[in-house]
C-alpha cells in the first residue's frame, strides 16, 4: 500500500504549542522532510525523537518532490515540516502536495500553529472575511500595483513582512489608506510577543523605537470600516496601542 504524506504544523515560537498528534506522526513516520534539517533537528531532539531527515526547501522542491513521491509509492510515510508554522502557507509544501494528489497518493494535514491565524484572531480586526497574500513583491512597481489591488478587496488584509521592509510597508499604507486601522504582530507566541495597533504613521513611528526581529504579520482593516475616534484605544501620549503577551517559551 502507498504511504501517506503528512503536513505537520510545528511551533512558530513556543514549543508547547505542538500538538499531540504532530508528535505522534513525527515519531511514527518513516522520514521527515524539513525546510531546514538543522532547525527541525533541534525540535526533534527537544522532544526525544530520532528520525532520518531529507531537506525540502525552495530551491530543491522539484527534485525532492519526485523523491518524496517515490518514497510514498514504496509505502513510506513522510512528515513534511517547515521551519515554523503550517507547510504551504508562505513556506515550501504546495508543490509536493499538488503532485501527490495528482498521482493519487494520500495527503493528510496535521493542523496546528500558524502565524496568520494567531495574529488575525488577536488583532481586534474583523475576522468574518479576510484576504491573505503572503509576502508582497520586492520590486517597487510590482509591489505598488499589488498593494493597490489588495487594499480594494473586501475583508481584513493580512500579509507577512520581513523586519527589513516592514517600515516601508507601513509608510505605503499611511499614504494609501490613511484612515484605516493597522495592526502589526511580532514575536508571536514568544516571550516578547507584541501587537501594535493604530494608524499606520503612528505604528510606523513606534516600530522605529522597538527591536525588529523575526517575521511580522501586518493587518489592515477593511475599507469602509468606521475608524475609531482620535485617541481611542491609545495611551495618554497619543501613540499607538501596544499590547504585550505573557512570557512564553521561545
Amino acid at each position: 500500500m502507498p504511504g501517506t504524506l503528512y503536513l505537520v504544523a510545528t511551533p512558530i515560537g513556543n514549543r508547547e504549542d505542538i500538538t499531540l498528534r504532530a508528535l505522534r506522526v513525527l515519531r511514527e513516520c518513516t522520514v521527515v522532510a524539513a525546510e531546514d534539517t538543522r532547525r527541525t533537528g533541534q525540535l526533534l531532539q527537544h522532544f526525544g525523537i530520532r528520525k532520518p531527515m531529507v531537506s525540502y526547501f525552495r530551491f530543491n522542491e522539484a527534485r525532492r518532490s519526485a523523491e518524496i513521491l517515490g518514497r510514498l509509492r514504496a509505502g513510506e510515510t513522510v512528515a513534511l515540516v517547515t521551519d515554523a508554522g503550517t507547510p504551504g502557507i508562505s513556506d515550501p509544501g504546495e508543490r509536493v502536495v499538488s503532485e501527490a494528489i495528482a498521482a493519487g497518493l494520500r495527503v493528510e494535514a496535521v493542523p496546528g500553529p500558524c502565524a496568520l491565524v494567531a495574529a488575525l484572531t488577536a488583532s481586534g480586526l474583523p475576522t468574518g472575511s479576510f484576504h491573505f497574500s503572503g509576502f508582497l513583491p520586492f520590486k517597487s512597481g510590482q509591489r505598488s500595483r499589488r498593494l493597490d489591488a489588495l487594499l480594494s478587496m473586501p475583508g481584513t488584509l493580512c500579509v507577512y513582512e520581513s523586519p527589513h521592509r516592514v517600515g516601508r510597508l507601513l509608510e505605503e499604507l499611511a499614504t494609501r489608506a490613511p484612515g484605516r486601522r493597522v495592526v502589526v504582530a511580532r514575536e508571536l507566541t514568544k516571550r516578547f510577543e507584541e501587537f501594535l495597533r493604530g494608524p499606520a504613521r503612528d505604528v510606523s513611528a513606534e516600530l522605529q523605537r522597538r527591536p525588529r526581529k523575526g517575521e511580522f504579520v501586518v493587518m489592515v482593516e477593511p475599507a469602509g470600516e468606521d475608524a475609531p475616534e482620535a485617541g481611542a484605544g491609545r495611551g495618554d501620549a497619543g501613540g499607538p496601542d501596544v499590547s504585550e503577551g505573557p512570557p512564553g517559551q521561545a
